[in-house]
Order: C-alpha cells, then sequence, then structure tokens
C-alpha cells in the first residue's frame, strides 16, 4: 500500500472510490502499473494501450480524469485532450518524455491540467491527480451555486400563484430584459427588494453586481458619499478614495429602496446622472462614466409628494418610465400556503432542533383569512415564532399569536378585544383602509365602497378625537 500523500490546499476531496479515472499509453504496461497504482489508493482506474480506444471511453461519459501519453501512433494526447474539453468537465494531466518538454508546454496552453516527464513515481502523479479531482469538484460545486442563485433570484424563485401576482410577472416578462428604469410600489412588507432581485435576475445584467442602498437609512451627506462615492479629504474622515454604489454597481442593478424619502437636493443630483450616466464623487472635480440600471421602490404615493413639494416631479418622470405596483398579501391569499412552506423550510434550517413539521387545516386557514397589514415580512415572522414555540409536530390554531385572532365561521371578517362604538369603528378603519392604500384617498373610498365626502367625514371624526 502507498503512502498517502497531504493535499497543499484547501479543497475537500471527492469520494475516491467514484472517480474513474482512465489510463492511456502505448506502453500498456506502463498504463497498468499506474493505474494498478492508483486502484492501491481507492480509485477507480483503468488502462488503455490506445488512443482510439481512449475515445470510445470518452463518448461513453465514464472518465472523471484522463492520464495520457503525448505522443502516440493512433491518436495523440493533443487529439485526446481536445476530445476530453469538448466531452465535458475532464481534466486531463499529460505524460510526456524528457525531449518532448515543447509538446508538454502546447498541451498546457491548449488546457491540460499538468504534465509529468518520465520517468516519474507514482506518488507524484497522485498529487496531480487529487489536486484535478478536488478543483474539479469546487467548479462544480461553484456551478450549481450560481445556478440555485440564478433560480431563487428570477421570475421562477417568485410566488406567484394569485391572479394579483400573475399580472406583476406579465409585467416583469416584457421589461426585464431592458435597460428602462423600473419604480416599484407597494405597502411595506410585500417583497419589493425581492422583486428588484427577480427583475435583475431575468435581465441581460443577470451576472452584473445587484447593489441595494435604502435611501431612509442614511443621513443626506453620507447618503450622498455612500452612492457616489468620495475622494480622500473630501470631508473629515475621508482619509482614502471610495467609488460609491453606483460605481460598484456598474454593469448592473442599483435597487434604490424608499426613493420617496430622499432628500430634495439629493434627489437633483440623482436625476443629474440619470439624465447623463455620469457621476461626480464628492470633493472630486471629475466625473466618472457609470452603466447602471436603476430601480427605485417606495411605499410613499410619490404624486402626492410632488404636490407637496417634497419630490421632484422631473425625477419622478425619469424613475416612472415602468410601475410595478406589489399587491398586499390581503389580495394574493392564494400565494399564503406556498409562502407558509417556503418559510417553514427557512425556519426550520436555521433551528434544526425544532419538532415542527407542519401546520394543521385549521391554523392554515387561520393564516389565509388573517389581513397580514405586515405582509409578507409579517407572515414569516409568525412562521419563525411558531417553530420555535409549539410543542407538537403540527402547529395549531391555537398557537397562532393572538393578534390574528379567531376566524369567523363564514370566513368573513373576525372581531376581538371590547365591544366600542360604531363612529370609533368607523374612524379606525377609515384610517387603516387610507394607510393601506398608500395615503390615496381616491382608492380607499374605492375599497370601501364610500364616496369621497363619506370617507373624509368618518377621518374627521380622527380629527374631532384629537380636540
Amino acid at each position: 500500500m502507498l503512502a498517502d500523500v497531504a493535499l497543499p490546499f484547501p479543497y475537500a476531496m471527492p469520494d475516491r472510490a467514484r472517480q474513474a479515472i482512465l489510463i492511456v499509453d502505448d506502453k500498456l504496461a506502463l498504463a497498468d502499473t499506474l493505474a494498478d497504482g492508483l486502484a492501491d489508493r481507492g480509485y477507480h482506474a483503468r488502462a488503455i494501450g490506445s488512443g482510439r480506444e481512449a475515445l470510445a471511453a470518452l463518448d461513453a461519459g465514464a472518465v472523471d480524469l484522463l492520464v495520457t501519453d503525448l505522443r502516440m501512433p493512433d491518436v495523440d494526447g493533443l487529439a485526446l485532450l481536445d476530445a476530453a474539453h469538448a466531452r465535458g468537465d475532464v481534466p486531463v494531466i499529460v505524460m510526456t518524455a524528457y525531449g518532448a518538454i515543447d509538446s508538454a508546454v502546447e498541451a498546457i496552453r491548449k488546457g491540460a491540467y499538468h504534465y509529468l516527464t518520465k520517468p516519474f513515481k507514482v506518488d507524484e502523479l497522485i498529487v496531480f491527480v487529487d489536486r484535478a479531482l478536488a478543483e474539479r469538484a469546487l467548479r462544480r460545486e461553484a456551478a450549481e451555486l450560481r445556478k440555485a442563485v440564478r433560480e431563487q433570484y428570477s421570475i421562477a424563485g417568485l410566488v406567484a400563484a394569485s391572479p394579483a401576482m400573475q399580472r406583476v410577472i406579465g409585467v416583469i416578462t416584457r421589461v426585464a430584459k431592458t435597460a428602462t428604469p423600473i419604480l416599484i410600489t407597494g405597502e411595506t412588507g410585500t417583497g419589493k427588494g425581492a422583486l428588484a432581485r427577480a427583475i435583475h435576475g431575468e435581465s441581460d445584467r443577470a451576472r452584473g453586481p445587484f447593489v441595494v442602498v435604502n435611501c431612509a437609512a442614511l443621513p443626506e451627506p453620507l447618503l450622498e458619499s455612500e452612492l457616489f462615492g468620495h475622494v480622500r479629504g473630501a470631508f473629515t474622515g475621508a482619509t482614502a478614495d471610495r467609488p460609491g454604489l453606483f460605481a460598484q454597481a456598474d454593469g448592473g442593478t442599483l435597487l434604490l429602496d424608499e426613493i420617496g424619502e430622499m432628500s430634495a437636493p439629493l434627489q437633483a443630483k440623482l436625476l443629474h446622472v440619470l439624465e447623463g450616466r455620469q457621476i461626480r464623487p464628492v470633493g472630486s472635480s471629475e466625473e466618472r462614466a457609470v452603466d447602471v440600471r436603476v430601480l427605485a421602490a417606495t411605499h410613499r404615493d410619490l404624486r402626492k409628494r410632488v404636490a407637496d413639494g417634497t419630490f421632484r416631479e422631473d425625477l419622478l418622470y425619469r424613475l416612472d418610465v415602468v410601475t410595478i405596483e406589489l399587491p398586499p398579501l390581503r389580495e394574493r391569499r392564494d400565494d399564503i400556503p406556498r409562502f407558509v412552506d417556503l418559510y417553514l423550510a427557512d425556519a426550520l434550517r436555521r433551528h434544526p432542533t425544532s419538532r415542527v413539521t407542519g401546520f394543521q387545516r385549521d391554523a392554515l386557514a387561520r393564516l389565509c383569512d388573517y389581513a397580514w397589514p405586515g405582509n409578507v415580512r409579517e407572515l414569516s415572522h409568525v412562521v419563525e415564532r411558531c417553530v420555535l414555540l409549539s410543542d407538537g409536530p403540527e402547529v395549531r390554531a391555537s398557537d397562532l399569536p393572538a393578534q390574528l385572532g379567531a376566524a369567523a365561521p363564514d370566513g368573513g371578517v373576525a372581531f376581538t378585544g371590547d365591544v366600542i362604538p360604531v363612529r370609533e369603528v368607523q374612524r379606525r378603519y377609515a384610517r387603516w383602509a387610507l394607510d393601506r392604500m398608500g395615503g390615496l384617498k381616491v382608492r380607499a373610498a374605492e375599497k370601501l365602497g364610500v364616496d369621497l365626502k363619506t370617507l373624509n367625514r368618518w377621518l374627521a371624526l380622527d380629527d374631532d378625537a384629537g380636540s
């Protein structure tokens, strides 16, 4: 038995017994010796004395690594190297005599993993076999991860069984591959960020960066530096040049989340960037060209903000080329069971000691009946709470948070708490409906089935209560 050779790199070795290695040399005795040495190490190795036979084995697709002599009478090693690359990710180690180093260098140029000069020890071959197969496994794992990310952040990764979401999907399929700015609107917690990722994933920029900035989370000076970058010495603490998020998103997509909270001076600078496709870092006198697709998201009514003078009308026109309104969860109840499955699987990955395996029918019905003012974000928190606190394998209706209430027998609105006057019910419900509609009174009145005068009268009760 040959001694183990330690790998001088941090790759995890694949199972040797599952790796099929083909040794090709027109001197079959040498190929047999190498195959026996590999077999002693646990590899499944096969010796072949003909390049033509090796081509047939490659065509059969049962080769994980090829070790081949360069000079053979029928099909030489360079031809086998080309064949291995044409048939998939098969690493190739070439063997050559001392006087044929030039041919070995040519093989490396054409993509061979390594070359060995005869004579060499089996131990030396095994070191490079281990390395080549470990790197191949790493490449395949990376490819699988990239595929999984693309699937997750694409239309296929969106929960869209409901008619409301199918309409959204229809818009995305038409505009995702364009460079057009898109404004994503919807209540807080509806998943505007996930939708933006899906648009990026479906676009021609999917291989480029996807960068997100929350415009409400940073004060104006810091947000300007974050977006456009700064040069050294631009302000106190600027000890080095910083490129900024527009530069980081070059060739990809930048999501400006909560765009409605951006200050007026910064709106003007953003408009300049959108029109000229150039950024000027803070403290710099030079501009830099950027190729960035801008997506903007907000739960605010930007047209109302334009009317209030807090949002630039020309910037809105720039951003509002295509608007996608993400419906609240209460308008896409058909999607709730699928969301529950996804959030349950995610919570169980993070809390593997939980006993929960699913939701009982009455609990799922309660989830589907609830209005979800916090939308999908609230639903994900509820599911995680159940995973952490439920005692049995199935979540029961009694395990759900109290704010979900008891489902009404007819599937209608559920009532909890003390009995209150009808005028108070009108006031609270009108205010709640107006908030759900993003402050749009016309839409709120339409949803409530009343005229604007009635809605204003109900809302006036709110003013009376505060006076």
